[in-house]
């Protein structure tokens, strides 16, 4: 495991940090899975090997996986493994219209992780309306008491919005830390390379979520992508090109990627063993510029399935007709992703059942316009 040294904080974090997002889920009747399901051995057999394997910035938020996710990594950091990690989790801050909501909130998620200090707290998901209602609230004041009463040792956020916001709330405390989403689709999306940069220049860390884009870019990858990456001299997998770009670059500190097998923990292992920057060569970084060019022409819905959006009051699996619609664009499926959208009609959770309420749209930390989307692709999957 290749480790950054963070000169702010002293400390050396581990490239790779597993998420507690997208943990493996108990099978139910049909292949059915449920997100509040948690394969509970089989996830605490995968967090503890990544710990045994050097991995030592662990992820987690309230809400994950139906507020299921915390529990069960306190469950992981059982019998010794908590003294060996960088425990980081999330304050929702949607859930909060008081100053007493955060420390409230705060002791809640102590509780629920069984520990007596988040080594990293996130304010989750900042935006243009979240982050002004907290401020106002006194949410840096509480930051700096939580601090003090060693509940958290490092202040942080997390971020879906545009760059000026996300520049604008970097400059409004002395933060340790934010996390943002960046890979080889998202360069210059929200606070992007730009972002990125601005909060190294200030000495903050960086963490880096949704490296493969939800999956996308390590999953049934178009074939005229792969011909590119095949021109390379040394033959590499798109999962593994997505996190070399990254690791390539001399900001981020950890690179979180959220494994839902064994498998894929494995994979990620053996591939952050020798990541770190400069790990691409000229010739490399030009096909991965060509690479970008041709996915950013595919794309028509920047969704990463992080479900915020869900359950929709009226049932429209939003993400689910998003990914079928990319799919269409992005792997050349069109009969395969006209099929598979039939079963959501036939289920009633197709884009057809959007009433309009705009429920989901400020829940949406890539700031899609889900209505209009919906129809655009309800027409693409059944015209």
């Amino acid at each position: 495991m290749q480790y950054r040294h963070i000169s702010s904080l002293n400390i050396d974090v581990s490239a790779y940090g597993i998420g507690c997002m997208r943990l493996p889920l108990r099978q139910l009747d049909q292949g059915k899975t449920d997100p509040a399901l948690i394969n509970e051995k089989e996830a605490i057999r995968m967090i503890r090997k990544g710990i045994d394997a050097g991995v030592n910035y662990i992820d987690t938020a309230y809400p994950y996986h139906e507020k299921q996710s915390e529990p069960l990594v306190a469950k992981a950091l059982e019998n010794g493994y908590r003294d060996k990690v960088y425990l980081a989790s999330k304050m929702p801050v949607w859930e909060t219209h008081s100053y007493e909501d955060f420390e409230k909130m705060l002791d809640l998620q102590l509780q629920r992780l069984q520990t007596d200090k988040i080594d990293f707290y996130l304010l989750h998901a900042l935006n243009e309306e979240s982050w002004p209602r907290i401020r106002d609230l006194g949410i840096l004041k509480f930051l700096d008491k939580a601090k003090e009463a060693g509940k958290i040792v490092y202040a942080a956020f997390s971020f879906h919005d545009e760059l000026p916001l996300f520049k604008e709330i970097i400059d409004a405390y002395d933060w340790d830390m934010a996390q943002i989403q960046y890979n080889l689709l998202d360069e210059h999306y929200q606070a992007g390379v730009e972002g990125l940069r601005y909060a190294t220049d200030k000495d903050i860390m960086t963490v880096i979520m949704e490296p493969l884009r939800g999956g996308a870019l390590a999953q049934k990858v178009p074939v005229g992508i792969n011909r590119v990456w095949d021109e390379a001299s040394v033959k590499r997998r798109p999962v593994e090109w997505a996190f070399r770009w990254l690791a390539d670059q001399p900001e981020p500190g950890v690179i979180l990627s959220g494994p839902s097998s064994v498998e894929q923990l494995e994979d990620s292992l053996r591939i952050f063993s020798d990541l770190k920057p400069g790990c691409l060569s000229d010739d490399e970084k030009a096909l991965t510029a060509r690479v970008q060019k041709l996915y950013h022409n595919k794309v028509k819905v920047g969704c990463t399935a992080c479900n915020y959006c869900m359950p929709c009051p009226y049932g429209v699996n939003i993400p689910g007709v998003f990914s079928l619609y990319n799919n269409i664009f992005l792997f050349d499926e069109e009969k395969e992703s006209k099929q598979a959208y039939q079963k959501l009609i036939k289920d009633e959770t197709d884009a057809s059942q959007c009433t309009e309420c705009g429920q989901c749209e400020p829940l949406c930390p890539q700031n899609i316009q889900i209505i209009a989307k919906l129809k655009e692709a309800h027409q693409a999957l059944t015209g």
